[in-house]
């Protein structure tokens, strides 16, 4: 396999297998492993095609377009002027809540070898760690994301295997269908298929290959889906949902990530599933703290104007991580309620505007790519749209 698309692969599934996975079985607990892998097969096709549309609009414009000239493109300035507010409040929605997520494992995981620190300076020190490697650009975490990656994959299917002989039949089988049309499941769901935003920085590694991108796109998004059911499975059969500790009580805490590892621990009371669930939630904070902070710069670089390179790279390395940083000094219980923000958001920009783009860019501006256009036509784009509506209507009526 060229090396350069396994990289691309890994890029995709690093930022979408990441801290969102914790959530996961938390989010859809009420649903039960039956209903949770119907919504997560339903959302994972959803966001296939959007991700396949988000490529062809992409194609039309020349290569480091980003989103924002994505949307200038084929919206023109209102809907370039809703792309940057919504998508900045994502990344940064999302950024605030992996900040938070890794402080609070950091503090945990620190005050195991009985050396404590404030939740605060965790995560500064995970955030200045980890963007180090993203200030070196795209190569440095593509390297960096691939040893990650194969130690996170590796980690989850032992994590799978040796937590399985602990699944409860009961629990398993537990939970109603009638939660399928929670809006907080499907926003966390789609959350966790949300790496669309990796695509402009990959379609320059990868030299405009419309071939290898499509492919990397499909690949990328499949095993994540793999993984997210069979994590669900294991997560749902082993922690009850009512009780302490239970998955409901999760939902609401401001320490939810180290509640999930107590959990296993306090459960199974099996040390090596205790290390390895460290070590798994640990690089899933890290892969996606680097996926989506590469995302967001190459979005400021774009919006901005700016090169990432001298005093204008670090203007653009100061607006990717001094906001959510800010977010979680103030707000420390910021993972669950940055993620229910970025759901949001999330229907927005990774549903609505993709099928909206293609639309206005295939029928009432002529930017067709011949060499690329995703199957479906009108009627793909129509379901889309609705879709993505009611989902925006549901997510802003719980939020608020």
């Amino acid at each position: 396999m060229n090396s350069k698309f396994l990289g691309g692969v890994l890029l995709i599934i690093g930022t979408t297998i990441g801290a969102g996975i914790l959530a996961l079985p938390i989010a859809t607990a009420e649903l039960g492993f039956i209903g949770s892998t119907i919504l997560l097969i339903t959302i994972w096709a959803i966001m296939l095609a959007c991700g396949f549309l988000f490529l062809e609009v992409n194609l039309w414009l020349p290569a480091n377009s980003n989103l924002i000239s994505m949307a200038g493109a084929t919206l023109g300035k209102p809907g370039q002027l809703l792309t940057w507010g919504v998508y900045l409040l994502l990344l940064y929605s999302i950024l605030s809540a992996y900040i938070a997520g890794g402080g609070d494992l950091f503090q945990y995981l620190l005050s195991t070898v009985n050396i404590h620190i404030s939740i605060s300076a965790a995560s500064i020190i995970v955030t200045f760690l980890l963007s180090l490697v993203v200030c070196f650009g795209i190569r440095s975490v593509d390297y960096v994301n691939r040893g990650l990656m194969m130690g996170k994959l590796g980690v989850l299917v032992l994590l799978v295997i040796l937590i399985a002989p602990f699944v409860s039949g009961d629990n398993v089988l537990r939970g109603e269908m009638t939660h399928i049309t929670s809006p907080n499941s499907i926003s966390i769901v789609t959350l966790a298929f949300s790496s669309l935003m990796i695509i402009p920085s990959l379609r320059g590694y990868f030299d405009n290959n419309v071939a290898l991108l499509r492919k990397a796109i499909f690949i990328g998004m499949t095993v994540p889906l793999v993984c997210y059911i069979a994590w669900d499975m294991v997560i749902l059969g082993v922690i009850p949902l009512e009780g302490t500790p239970g998955l409901k009580q999760m939902v609401n805490s401001p320490n939810s990530t180290s509640d999930l590892i107590i959990a296993l621990s306090t459960l199974l009371k099996q040390d090596v599933i205790n290390i390895l669930a460290k070590f798994f939630t640990s690089v899933c904070m890290a892969t996606s703290f680097l996926s989506v902070s590469l995302s967001l710069s190459d979005f400021l670089s774009d919006g901005l104007k700016m090169p990432k390179k001298g005093k204008t790279g670090v203007v653009v390395f100061a607006a990717t991580f001094l906001p959510p940083i800010a977010v979680v000094l103030f707000y420390p219980d910021a993972f669950m309620r940055g993620l229910s923000y970025a759901g949001v958001c999330c229907f927005i920009l990774m549903i609505l505007l993709p099928p909206l783009m293609v639309w206005r860019g295939r029928y009432h501006r002529a930017l067709l790519d011949v060499y690329y256009q995703v199957r479906g036509g009108k009627p793909l784009l129509a379901f889309l749209l609705l879709f993505a509506t009611l989902m925006i209507g549901f997510g802003v009526r719980t939020t608020i």
